[in-house]
Parts: C-alpha cells; sequence; structure tokens
C-alpha cells in the first residue's frame, strides 16, 4: 500500500486554470455572498450551494500539491481569493479560508503516505486545525491514539479531516511534546455548539469531539508550530520539489487573517458609500452626504488604509514565498525572527482595517447599527478578529524585540501562550 501511494497522481481538474481567473471567480461570487449573508449567520455557516461554487472553482485546491489534484497556486493567490471572498460575506470567508488553507500544512509537514491519504483519490481536502493543543496523541502498536475536544475549529461543517494540535507524551517524566494530527471525518464528531457570538456567527466554527481515533503512525507529527525547524527543508518539500512547502507558519496563518480582514474593511466601504450616497445630512445645509466635506474625508481616509493594508498583505504573501524559496535553493532557510517580524506586519495591516471599520462605523449613522443592517455586522465581524488571540500586535511585538535583541533562546512558554492560549481548556483558539 505504501509504494502505490508513493506512485500515485490525482487529475488536476483544470489543468490550464490561471491565479488571475480563480481571483475572478472569487470576484464573480460577491454578489451572491452578500445576498445570503443574512441566512448565513442564521445558519452559522454558508450554505452547501455556496459550498458546491467553491468547489467548483477550485478554491480548496488553491495551494494544494498539484501531485494530489492541486493547482498548486502561490501563498499571495490564496490571500487575493480570500479578500474577494470576504469583501462578499465575510464570515463566509473566514470558514472557507481557515478550513481551507491547512493544504499548505498537510503539504509541508506530513509524509508522502500521510499526503496520499489526507488529499484522497479525488484530491477532495480540507481540514480545520487547532493552535492549542486540548488533546493528547499516544504512541499505539499500530500508530497512534488520539482523544480530546477543541473549539474554535472554522470550517468544520464541509470538512473531509481535521488537523489538531496534540500534546505527545515523551516519557521518563519529561513535558509531553507539541504535534499535530491527522484526522479522517469517520473519526471526529463536530459539535452544534457555534453561533452564540458577537460576530463571525456564520463562520462555521464548531468544536470538535475526538472520542478516540486510531490513526495510522504517518497521521501524527511531532512538531511545535510556533518555531518550525525548516534548515533541512520539509517533507513536502523534498516530495513536490517546492519552496512554498518548506516554510513556517505563523507568518502565512496570520496573512491569512489579516486577508479576509481586508476583504471585510472594503466590505464596510462599499456600504459606506451606498448609505453616503443615498442619505442626506441632517442639519443645515441639507444635502446629500457625499456632497459634504466630513464625509469625504472619511471616505478618502478609509480608501488610503485600507489600500495601504491590502498591499501589505499581497508584498507580504511575496515575502513569505521568497523566504520559502530562499531556504529551498540553498539559501539561508527561513528564520524564526522573519516569521515574526511577517507576522507583526500582517498584525498592523489588520490594526488599520480595525481602525478604519471602527471609522466607518460611527460616522455612517445609528441607523446603520440595527440589526440586520451590514454595516452592524461587519464591526462585529470586525471585532472577532480584533480579539483573536493572535491580533495582540503588543504581545508579538514584545517577542520580536526580545528575538532580535537576543535575548533568550527562541519561543519561550509565555509566548506561545500569546500565540495560541495553551492554558484554554473549553474555548480553543483558532488556528
Amino acid at each position: 500500500m505504501s509504494s502505490t501511494l508513493r506512485t500515485r497522481t490525482v487529475p488536476v481538474p483544470e489543468p490550464d486554470l490561471t491565479p488571475d481567473e480563480m481571483v475572478a471567480r472569487a470576484v464573480a461570487l460577491q454578489p451572491q455572498l452578500r445576498a445570503e449573508q443574512d441566512e448565513t449567520e442564521k445558519r452559522g455557516v454558508h450554505s452547501p450551494e455556496i459550498h458546491e461554487e467553491f468547489k467548483k472553482a477550485g478554491f480548496y485546491r488553491c495551494m494544494q500539491p498539484r501531485r494530489y489534484g492541486g493547482y498548486e497556486f502561490d501563498i499571495t493567490t490564496y490571500y487575493r481569493v480570500a479578500m474577494e471572498l470576504a469583501r462578499g460575506c465575510p464570515s463566509t470567508a473566514w470558514c472557507l479560508a481557515v478550513g481551507g488553507g491547512h493544504t499548505l500544512m498537510l503539504g509541508s509537514y506530513f509524509e508522502d503516505d500521510a499526503q496520499a491519504a489526507g488529499f484522497g483519490p479525488e484530491g477532495e481536502f480540507s481540514a480545520p486545525s487547532v493552535a492549542a493543543p486540548q488533546g493528547t496523541a499516544t504512541p499505539t502498536d499500530e500508530g497512534w491514539f488520539v482523544k480530546g475536544q477543541w473549539g474554535y475549529a472554522s470550517g468544520a461543517p464541509y470538512s473531509t479531516h481535521f488537523m489538531p494540535a496534540v500534546m505527545i507524551p515523551s516519557g521518563d517524566d519529561k513535558p509531553p511534546l507539541p504535534g499535530i494530527a491527522l484526522i479522517p471525518r469517520s473519526q471526529w464528531e463536530m459539535l452544534d455548539d457555534w453561533g452564540a457570538i458577537l460576530g463571525m456567527k456564520g463562520s462555521g466554527s464548531n468544536s470538535i469531539r475526538v472520542e478516540g481515533a486510531n490513526l495510522p503512525r504517518s497521521h501524527v507529527v511531532q512538531i511545535d508550530m510556533t518555531d518550525i525547524d525548516v534548515a533541512e527543508g520539509t517533507p513536502g518539500s523534498r516530495l513536490h520539489d517546492n519552496g512554498m512547502y518548506a516554510g513556517r507558519s505563523m507568518s502565512f496563518f496570520h496573512g491569512e487573517l489579516v486577508s479576509i480582514m481586508v476583504g471585510l474593511g472594503y466590505a464596510a466601504l462599499d456600504e459606506y458609500e451606498e448609505i453616503i450616497r443615498t442619505k442626506k445630512t441632517l442639519v443645515a445645509p441639507i444635502m446629500p452626504r457625499y456632497m459634504r466635506h466630513d464625509y469625504q474625508r472619511y471616505l478618502g481616509l478609509a480608501l488610503g488604509m485600507l489600500n495601504a493594508a491590502k498591499r501589505l498583505c499581497i508584498h507580504g504573501g511575496d515575502v513569505y514565498m521568497d523566504y520559502c524559496r530562499r531556504g529551498h535553493e540553498g539559501g539561508e532557510p527561513f528564520t524564526l525572527e522573519e516569521d515574526i517580524e511577517l507576522m507583526a506586519s500582517f498584525e498592523h495591516a489588520g490594526r488599520m482595517v480595525w481602525e478604519v471599520v471602527e471609522m466607518l462605523f460611527r460616522t455612517a449613522s445609528s441607523g446603520a447599527a440595527r440589526d440586520g443592517q451590514k454595516m452592524q455586522r461587519y464591526y462585529r465581524d470586525m471585532s472577532i478578529y480584533r480579539g483573536h488571540v493572535s491580533a495582540q500586535y503588543d504581545n508579538v511585538a514584545e517577542m520580536l524585540g526580545r528575538i532580535h535583541l537576543g535575548v533568550g533562546q527562541g519561543i519561550k512558554t509565555s509566548d506561545r501562550a500569546a500565540l495560541y492560549n495553551p492554558d484554554v481548556s473549553k474555548d480553543g483558539g483558532k488556528a
């Protein structure tokens, strides 16, 4: 079986599809996503019809290795797709992008047997991942026994697998080691516990319970996602001969979140422009709001800041790819400082978007804050990002400063808490 898996390749659905064409498909879906926002929020996840559109468009396969039926497009293309989908519906984009983005993790850090099994004979793969290790992976004679419960598993409703962080017993009274498991859908249960939260209600971020999954040896890897040593490459970079699969994780994952927020910012700007073009001022001189200098200034500030955040995300994706290629081609490997610095850059892009959405919300009039109004929804959704553990830029700034100054060695236990809060036992944290 092992040798068969190693030699198997999966046909690519549209061999000539280009990155720009995939992004254009995301743009084309914006009206439908926008029209379904209310139902998506009530349901807790986007509709099965939208999910089928995403599969046909190839979004889940964007970064998936071509060997296993993917398009193997770069990180920047994935960020662009996430931005455009979020401009239609931020919750839906979060569900798709966070669940679908873990093709990169499978394609990078697991050996070929696990990749072939995960991507499957048709190349259909999507998996949430939770960074807080709220379960264990115990060695058995046949492989691993995994048990635990993880919250905020974004993308769970339409996923084929689950890739949680786990703790691996090390024996001899030593602390357990961190790892990642690849668990097929048949061995986990999605809980009906999503929606009772301020925003991102339609992101499908349900909890997942694993009562006891029996996995092959190749389906759990001992790896610390906060500080991955890529000096010798990775199983994926060697298998696919592509530096994209030899990267670190923290900057990529936060760039993914911020790309969604950039799209959310543009969605809020679209709604704001509609408001000021259709409503008049409340005090004399009465005029269309878009003719008044205050609203012109707010819109101009938003445009400049959002465009800056978008450029930062796109450039950040290109820089990530450069770091990966450099190490893969024999140059200096992608360093921990580069990973954390790039993550910090993405955080500041997210910070700008938060400032934009807050400004647009408070100047759009109280009518825009009513239930059912898109501006209210965007503000609520943005608030969830701002409270996300990895969006706390002051924590990451301290970490970056310490690494840059050479104070201490690498990532400390307190850093890991700042990045994914491993002490949380119930609510978890999104990866």
